[in-house]
């Protein structure tokens, strides 16, 4: 009988040598943990399609926080849902929008805690587009088209707004052409030049993105994003968008959802050398409550297998609702 010359399970004898060879590691500095900020009072109410994530109006916002800081999470990456709405989401860049405040209240409780501002109009527009819209009825619908040079110094108002507020990074999500060099420029123009832009890099028009509209009020009154998100097929264009945002000034890249795109964020990571972000998005952590809910899975391990999947793919950070429960999970290995 002929033995084999390589014994591959050498290594995996025991959960020591397991744990000496171990080539990806996940530690709480990986997690942003975002949160949606609300108006009004007393409001601490729970995303139906996304269990054990809430809203939060100001005057609840620090109870949450306090969680995410004595977890010792790093960041955390803010999303506003305005009392009103306009076509072009002037509540986005008010000095007293929801986002701001939030901002402000943040870094005046835990001044090292990373404050990452989302710089989008969808949460803002009463048409929940990322930017301007340009609309004409045909047929009794409403049709149009997003402005995309219109939109850019929108977009600016609302980065310089929010770095004003004390946001430590910038995060703009909405895939205009130009807007990391339009934001760029108005950041070092506004003396800002200090602050560094997280670009949503690749982003895909994704179906995986459904709870996170119900979560910010952000769905589109009509059409949909196809037009500036990117097309889920395609894995070159996400090297020519990553390449342009480099150009333009970008500090650090992202892909968008991340679970379903681990290819392309390898490919990223190849080629530019960049921080990378992971974006774990609201479909992916619905779909694991959801199966963990109806027993069907064990949540613990298939979450932590999915973040551990990104790490591997290349994220420097990932961005993930499981941030605090990771958070948990990994202090208890400890």
């Amino acid at each position: 009988m002929s033995f084999p010359i390589v014994r591959h399970r050498r290594l995996r004898q025991s959960a020591g040598i397991r744990n000496m060879v171990r080539e990806t590691h996940l530690t709480v500095d990986d997690f942003i943990q975002p949160i949606y900020v609300t108006y009004g009072e007393n409001v601490k109410s729970e995303i139906k399609s996304m269990p054990g994530v809430f809203r939060f109006s100001l005057d609840r916002l620090q109870e949450e926080v306090k969680e995410i800081a004595e977890l010792g999470i790093p960041a955390v990456l803010l999303f506003g849902i305005p009392e009103t709405k306009d076509s072009v989401g002037t509540s986005g860049f008010a000095e007293d929008g929801i986002v701001q405040e939030a901002t402000r209240l943040i870094k005046s409780w835990y001044p090292e805690l990373l404050v990452v501002a989302d710089t989008c109009l969808c949460e803002f527009t009463d048409h929940g587009h990322c930017g301007m819209v340009h609309t004409v009825e045909v047929d009794g619908h409403i049709c149009g088209d997003v402005l995309n040079d219109e939109s850019l110094d929108l977009l600016v108002k609302t980065a310089v707004s929010q770095a004003k507020a004390g946001a430590d990074i910038i995060a703009p999500s909405n895939m205009m052409d130009g807007f990391v060099q339009a934001i760029r420029a108005g950041l070092d123009e506004n003396g800002f030049s200090h602050i560094p832009i997280m670009s949503y890099s690749v982003k895909y028009a994704s179906a995986f993105y459904g709870p996170f509209r119900e979560a910010a009020d952000s769905t589109p009154q009509f059409g949909d994003r196809k037009s500036y998100q990117m097309d889920p097929a395609n894995a070159r264009e996400a090297l020519r968008e990553a390449e342009t945002d480099v150009l333009e000034g970008a500090d650090m890249l992202m892909v968008k959802p991340s679970l379903s795109y681990l290819d392309v964020m390898r490919t990223i990571k190849d080629q530019f050398d960049l921080p990378l972000v992971a974006y774990n998005v609201s479909g992916e952590y619905a779909m694991v409550k959801a199966a963990a809910m109806q027993g069907w899975i064990d949540e613990k391990k298939v979450a932590m297998e999915i973040l551990l999947s990104m790490k591997r793919a290349g994220a420097d950070m990932i961005i993930t609702y499981y941030g605090k429960d990771a958070s948990r999970w990994l202090a208890e290995k400890q």
